[in-house]
């Protein structure tokens, strides 16, 4: 198969300039980011970011997994959830915790959602067992 992963995600913003500040300044995504501080950002447009698992899975349509208003939901893989609930909490960015959406096989969940009201789910994966 010729298709190596994501080269990017694109869609629509009222202020796409603002939104791109909001997700590097509680999030560290987006162009000119590097989600490893040993290697640094490409450039303006490009987020390095590491190698992992990621889902790539459409919903029926009339899913209430994310509102229905949207076409979308991000989810972002994290590798603290802990610290970054409480830097966002910080920051007056409320984030939702539900125990019946964490599973040891699967990790932690959390959600939160952008100025613009696009939902963004937090997922830490389960640590490897040694």
């Amino acid at each position: 198969m010729p298709v190596l992963g994501m080269g990017g995600l694109f869609f629509r913003a009222r202020d796409p300039q603002a939104l791109s500040a909001w997700y590097r300044t509680h999030l560290g995504v987006g162009g000119g980011c590097s989600a490893d501080p040993d290697i640094p950002a490409v450039n303006e447009y490009v987020w390095q970011t590491l190698g992992g698992p990621m889902v790539f899975s459409p919903f029926k349509q009339d899913s209430d997994y994310f509102a229905a208003d949207k076409s979308f939901m991000i989810n972002l893989r994290v590798s603290d959830l802990d610290g970054l609930l409480a830097d966002l909490r910080a920051a007056d960015v409320e984030a939702i915790t539900k125990p019946e959406w964490d599973h040891p096989d699967v990790g932690r969940f959390a959600r939160i959602h952008d100025p613009e009201g696009n939902a963004i789910e937090l997922w830490e994966p389960p640590t490897p067992a040694a």
